[in-house]
């Protein structure tokens, strides 16, 4: 019974690792890039984040946002990012499709300009979430192979004890060496590379938008009404005939509760930018934070400080989130969010996708990812190795497959993956449909054989 087990363990571990290996390399590699992104950046775009523009005047931040609108027609500012110091400050434009990025120095001068799409940064984080493809079907694939990955580990852990492989014997060959590291390194890196997965799957696009989903709808275990719903301005700010011209649009709340997007709503009675830094100041609101345009006529400024932007120099530590909400004419304090005010499943959120991305704890938490990511390619490239050393020409030499009575213990661990990871679950069902075609050919076939005989 253990002996069936362990080889329909090896069977689906073989034919995972087969597939999913070319994958796993890239998502390992362009994590490795990601995990450096602001030490790659801050010499890579030196001149962006802390050159100067070299011209004497200064202007007010309102005028430096007027001047990079007028610089790139059809683009728009939808978040301005004041950094700590040596940082300049940078504004994000939109023309609804593409973002670009413009950098000023003390004086408010333009410095240059970046295409959002092209930053070392943006094209490590979608090289790693959607072999920079993009689209449902590629991001869906990439979680499907961070899904096997966990399986990946944890059968192979299990076969690691069962077959007794980590016992070095009297004589080796080479394959029996290369399993044995394979079985060996993957053991020891089994917790970790199962706790990165999982804060990495806590923004993926199937699973990722379940939880989300839970975040939103429980309030007390995920993310506070407020932030979801955020507070409006008062319209009697703005004249009557104004107001009959700026109806609010439905896409306008949807936008500010992910940060603000393409839309951003301007008129002559909004409170300007230099002016909402006065009430951030007296409110001892401390850089770095993004201040997120309104969308529409009700819509409020945003000021939010997070522990994930993925910009460098923009993040804070889980516990100094906040999202700080302003009205749009008066300038003045409307309510807050702070980290004090999730849910715990908001809070995993918080702390698990720094930790994933390598800043939770500092240069620690780099060099420990990094540690792991080097051990998986090694574990991937023993594998293989071992593979190569058993494999017979022209033959595939995959572990047989097993026509016995399927064991309770294997089914209720696929069945748990299965519950944990939907899209794997998804996944196996369409795996033991294949398996049983496959069975069905080759018993047909032997029977076949019988006849000729």
């Amino acid at each position: 019974m253990r002996n069936l087990l362990y080889k329909r363990f090896w069977r689906l571990h073989f034919f995972a690792a087969l597939f999913i290996t070319p994958l796993l390399l890239s998502l390992t590699l362009s994590g490795i890039g990601y995990l450096f992104f602001t030490d790659v950046e801050n010499q890579l775009y030196d001149d962006y984040f802390f050159g100067k523009s070299h011209k004497e005047e200064v202007l007010t931040i309102d005028e430096a946002v007027e001047k990079a609108e007028a610089a790139f027609a059809g683009y728009s500012t939808t978040k301005v990012i004041m950094l700590e110091e040596p940082y300049n400050t940078r504004l994000t434009l939109s023309n609804g499709k593409e973002e670009k990025y413009v950098f000023l120095d003390d004086n408010n001068q333009m410095v240059g300009s970046q295409d959002a799409n092209y930053t070392f940064s943006n094209i490590m984080r979608n090289t790693h979430s959607s072999l920079f493809i993009g689209g449902t079907f590629v991001n869906y694939l990439v979680e499907l192979a961070a899904c096997w990955t966990i399986f990946l580990l944890l059968s192979g852990l299990y076969m690691t004890f069962k077959g007794n492989l980590l016992k070095k014997p009297k004589s080796e060959n080479k394959r029996q060496k290369s399993k044995r590291y394979h079985a060996l390194v993957g053991t020891i890196i089994t917790i970790p590379m199962v706790m990165f997965i999982s804060t990495g799957l806590l923004w993926s696009a199937f699973q990722g938008s379940i939880l989300a989903d839970i975040a939103s709808e429980s309030p007390t275990f995920g993310y506070p009404l407020l932030q979801q719903k955020p507070p409006t301005s008062d319209v009697s700010e703005i004249p009557w005939a104004t107001r009959q011209l700026e109806a609010p649009t439905s896409e306008g709340e949807h936008a500010q509760h992910h940060g603000g997007g393409a839309v951003r709503h301007t008129n002559d009675n909004q409170i300007s930018i230099a002016n909402l830094e006065k009430e951030i100041t007296a409110m001892n609101i401390a850089k770095p934070y993004s201040i997120i345009y309104p969308s529409n006529a009700e819509g409020i400024y945003t000021v939010a400080k997070a522990s994930n932007s993925g910009v460098t120099g923009l993040d804070v530590k889980p516990t100094e989130e906040a999202t700080i909400y302003f009205d749009q004419y008066s300038g003045k304090f409307i309510d807050q969010v702070n980290y004090e005010d999730y849910g715990m499943l908001a809070k995993f959120f918080t702390w698990g996708i720094p930790l994933h991305e390598g800043h939770l704890f500092g240069w620690p938490n780099k060099l420990l990812n990094l540690v792991v990511c080097l051990a998986f390619l090694a574990v991937i490239a023993w594998g293989i190795c071992t593979w190569i050393l058993r494999k017979k020409k022209g033959e595939l030499s995959a572990p047989p497959q097993i026509s016995h009575k399927i064991s309770i213990p294997f089914v209720s661990f696929l069945i748990l993956l299965g519950i944990l990871m939907p899209l794997f679950g998804a996944s196996l069902i369409a795996v033991v449909l294949i398996e049983f075609i496959i069975l069905g050919w080759q018993t047909k076939k032997k029977l076949r054989a019988e006849e000729v005989k």
